[in-house]
């Protein structure tokens, strides 16, 4: 069933209707997603600021698929915007584990000239 989403209202109608389907209370379903049961109900009303990362563990535990149907000329770009936004992320995992070589390679240049 291919059913447009508006606002937040709208998707937590579809995973409320996942739920029942599956014929779980909300606290079961909310334990075996790995969610508090006051999220689960939070994105089942529409509530807006939802964790996106939790938002889209429910929705994968739930069966609950989404689609973007993008104008051509945006379609076309997606590739190039997912390389670069694996760039950004390699580049930010690198300097959270403290392997940013060119700040390290930086100061020690300017150690060196303060000999």
């Amino acid at each position: 069933m291919n059913i447009r989403v508006s606002d937040p209202a709208d998707l937590g109608v579809f995973v409320r209707a996942a739920r029942k389907a599956q014929q779980l209370r909300q606290d079961d379903a909310a334990g075996s997603l790995g969610v508090s049961e006051s999220f689960l109900g939070k994105v089942e009303n529409g509530a807006d600021g939802v964790h996106w990362g939790k938002l889209f563990g429910v929705l994968e535990g739930l069966g609950v698929r989404l689609s973007v149907d993008l104008p051509r000329d945006a379609a076309a770009l997606v590739e190039d915007e997912r390389r670069k936004l694996a760039m950004r992320l390699a580049r930010v995992a690198k300097r959270e584990a403290g392997d940013d070589e060119p700040d390290t390679a930086r100061m020690r240049r300017s150690d060196e000239g303060d000999q």
